[in-house]
């Protein structure tokens, strides 16, 4: 069981590196129309995407999507974890 743990920790970090990658390419200018930044983008945003929907940004600029993002999927690998320990 712990193989298991270990992978949706991974799989859930490896993600979270990802949304955070993401959001620093933001700051750089045309960094999102490059290859990673594309690629970023079309496997964060629709994840993104649900949280924009419930929390605008605050001031016009400052997005606090991705913050909430992050707390959501470490509550799910932890939530997964805890059901898959369940049936052991």
């Amino acid at each position: 069981m712990n193989d298991v743990q270990n992978f949706v920790f991974l799989l859930e970090r490896i993600y979270t590196f990802m949304i955070i990658g993401y959001v620093l390419l933001s700051w750089l200018p045309n960094a999102r129309e490059s290859f990673i930044g594309q690629t970023l983008g079309k496997l964060v945003e629709p994840y993104l995407s649900i949280f924009r929907r419930f929390i605008p940004p605050i001031g016009g600029m400052l997005d606090l999507s991705p913050i909430i993002a992050v707390f959501a999927l470490n509550f799910v690998a932890y939530g997964i974890i805890f059901v898959l320990n369940l049936f052991v």
